[in-house]
C-alpha cells in the first residue's frame, strides 16, 4: 500500500461515506485534532509511569482512534463498519480519575501546569482535548455527532488532569498553585 496517493494535493479530501470536502471542514479539523491529541497521549506514554498507567493510555489511544473513525464517516452515507464507544468507555475514565484521587491530597487552588516533562505533557495533551472538545462542539452544530463523543472527550480531560496531579505525587514534585494578584 503506497502512503502517497495525490488525492489531496487539491487541498481537498473524502469522507469515509466518499464525499469530497475541503481540508479546512469542521469535520477534518476534528478527527485532525483527535490525531494530534493521540499523539500527545503516545508522547505522555514514553514515560516511565508504571504499567497500569501505561495500559491506561494504551486504551485511550485506541479509543480516539475510534473516535476519529466515528468523525471521519458522513452521517448515514458510510457503509464501512465502524467501531464503537459507548458509555463503558467512560466509565473506564471515570474508575480510573476515582483510583487516582483516592491517593492525591485535596485540591484547594488551581494549579500552574509544570514541574516535570511528564506532568507537562499531561496538561498539554488536556488542552488539546478540550480545543478537540470545541471543535466538535462546533461541528455538532452543524451535523450529527453522537453525544457519547463529546462526554467522552470531557471525560478524558478530567482524566488528563487527575493524571498530572497523579504524577506530580508520584514523582514527589511540587505542585505549584496559582495565587491570583488582587
Amino acid at each position: 500500500m503506497k502512503i502517497y496517493t495525490k488525492t489531496g494535493d487539491s487541498g481537498k479530501t473524502s469522507l469515509l461515506g466518499g464525499s469530497r470536502v475541503p481540508k479546512h471542514h469542521l469535520r477534518i479539523e476534528s478527527y485532525g485534532t483527535l490525531d494530534e491529541l493521540n499523539s500527545h497521549v503516545g508522547f505522555l506514554r514514553d514515560y516511565s509511569l508504571g504499567d497500569e498507567i501505561t495500559e491506561e493510555l494504551l486504551e485511550i489511544q485506541d479509543r480516539l482512534f475510534t473516535l476519529g473513525s466515528l468523525l471521519a464517516s458522513e452521517p448515514g452515507k458510510s457503509k464501512v463498519k465502524i467501531p464503537e464507544i459507548t458509555e463503558k468507555d467512560v466509565l473506564f475514565l471515570e474508575k480510573a480519575m476515582d483510583l487516582m484521587n483516592e491517593t492525591l491530597p485535596d485540591m484547594r487552588h488551581f494549579v500552574l501546569p509544570g514541574g516535570h516533562h511528564a506532568v507537562s505533557s499531561c496538561h498539554i495533551a488536556r488542552c488539546v482535548c478540550r480545543r478537540a472538545e470545541r471543535i466538535i462542539v462546533h461541528l455538532s452544530e452543524e451535523s450529527e455527532v453522537p453525544s457519547i463523543v463529546l462526554e467522552y472527550l470531557n471525560r478524558l480531560s478530567d482524566y488528563l488532569f487527575v493524571l498530572a496531579r497523579k504524577i506530580t505525587f508520584d514523582l514527589a514534585v511540587i505542585e505549584t498553585p496559582w495565587k491570583p494578584r488582587m
